[in-house]
């Protein structure tokens, strides 16, 4: 992986990683597109834009990763659990039905959801306008919503966002959760990789990797502020129309 690549990868990262449209997808697509094989090395360099991408959101929302904050986190754990211990039963089964047809079929599934639960969503009647007022319930509401994430083209983002939202949260509150339940998601399984990858760090261009990590942080911190703003006047169905077009792309390059 050259300079370039790692360029272009890690903005691909800091911008879909966080967004409800699943960075799986455009993986695929822009690794076809660069010529770029799925070797130990892109594995190895796709834990360091994840980590990349963690950073963002542990700097934009500092103010909440302090012992004030220890309810909330409690909440955020729970929520993380049932991903953890399913994701874990489950692994071999995920890679079994990893295909770009799956990711590709998710997409447009996705979409048609979001468009649904955007049509009878009112988030003045949501008793969840913040994300410090999510209960115990909401937050294992969310949380077995993010299992869904399992299957390749689901988006971890998109499923935690809509459960939410279906569970009395508001969507800027589930949108937030959902950036903040990242954190130890993507910790874990960052972790669990660079564990199985860290012997590939010794053969690959540091240099391209640090030029990714720095481009895929700018991306991500840039794209969460952005997407708030985004929230506070807009609604989630551009992004389910984006998802339904997009996945028929990809069944169409099949």
């Amino acid at each position: 992986m050259d300079i370039i690549q790692a360029i272009i990868i890690g903005i691909i990262e800091g911008f879909t990683e966080f967004l409800p449209i699943s960075s799986t997808g455009h993986m695929i697509v822009a690794s076809e597109f660069l010529g770029i094989e799925q070797s130990a090395v892109v594995k190895a360099y796709e834990v360091i834009i994840q980590f990349s991408a963690i950073l963002a959101v542990m700097i934009l929302y500092r103010e909440k990763i302090n012992i004030r904050e220890i309810k909330l986190w409690q909440k955020i754990i729970t929520a993380f659990l049932p991903l953890a211990i399913i994701g874990f039963l489950m692994k071999d089964w995920v890679k079994e039905i990893f295909t770009v047809s799956t990711v590709a079929w998710m997409f447009i599934i996705g979409g048609v959801v979001f468009i649904i639960v955007e049509y009878f969503h009112n988030d003045e009647s949501k008793d969840a306008k913040e994300v410090e007022d999510v209960s115990w319930k909401q937050a294992l509401i969310i949380g077995f919503g993010q299992v869904l994430s399992l299957v390749p083209g689901t988006s971890r983002a998109g499923s935690t966002i809509i459960a939410g939202m279906l569970g009395g949260v508001s969507r800027k509150a589930s949108t937030e959760f959902s950036f903040l339940l990242a954190i130890p998601v993507m910790m874990a399984v960052s972790g669990y990789d660079l564990l199985k990858h860290y012997q590939d760090f010794m053969g690959a261009d540091l240099t391209a990797f640090a030029v990714g990590f720095v481009v895929a942080f700018v991306v991500a911190y840039a794209t969460i502020k952005l997407f708030i703003v985004f929230l506070q006047r807009f609604t989630f169905v551009a992004f389910g129309i984006y998802r339904i077009v997009f996945g028929t792309f990809l069944l169409m390059i099949l």
